[in-house]
C-alpha cells in the first residue's frame, strides 16, 4: 500500500470534519426532535439503537453519573418516549425500553431525512458523480469503524 501523504491527510481529514457537520445539521433540521436535550436525545438513541437497558447500563455507555441518568430517564418517561418494565432475571431493576411513540418518531425521522437527502442527490448530482459518492460510502463506513 502507497504511503499517504500526512499534510494532504490533514487539510482533507479538517475539509471532511466541517463538510459532515454541515451535512449532519441539515439532516438533523428534516427531522423535529421536539424540545428534548443532547443527552436525552443520545439516550433516547442509544436505546434505539442498542435495545431495552437499565438506567445504569445506560449511564455506564454515556459516560455520566447515574444521577444525571435517572433525571434524563425521568424526562424520557414523561415525554412518553420511554417506559420501564421489571427485569425478568432480577426484579429490583427496571429495564427500559421506546415506546410506541419513540419508534414513530424514529420512523418517520429517518424518513424525512432520507427524502430529504434523496432528494438533494437527484437535484444536485450527475449520474457519474451519483456513482462516485456510492463509492465513497465504503470509504467513510471504514473510516467509522477504524
Amino acid at each position: 500500500m502507497e504511503e499517504v501523504d500526512p499534510a494532504r491527510a490533514a487539510e482533507v481529514a479538517r475539509e471532511l470534519r466541517v463538510t459532515l457537520g454541515q451535512l449532519l445539521r441539515r439532516l438533523r433540521a428534516q427531522s423535529e426532535s421536539g424540545d428534548l436535550t443532547k443527552s436525552q436525545s443520545s439516550a433516547l438513541g442509544r436505546l434505539e439503537r442498542d435495545g431495552p437497558a437499565t438506567a445504569t447500563a445506560l449511564a455506564r455507555a454515556e459516560g455520566i453519573r447515574q444521577q444525571s441518568m435517572a433525571a434524563i430517564v425521568a424526562a424520557l418517561v414523561d415525554a412518553g418516549l420511554v417506559a420501564g418494565s421489571p427485569d425478568p432475571a432480577d426484579g429490583r431493576k427496571t429495564i427500559l425500553g421506546l415506546t410506541e411513540e419513540a419508534r414513530e418518531r424514529y420512523r418517520t425521522g429517518r424518513l424525512a431525512k432520507e427524502d430529504w437527502l434523496t432528494t438533494a442527490i437527484t437535484a444536485t448530482l450527475g449520474p457519474a458523480e451519483l456513482e462516485q459518492l456510492a463509492a465513497s460510502i465504503e470509504l467513510l463506513r471504514r473510516l467509522a469503524g477504524s
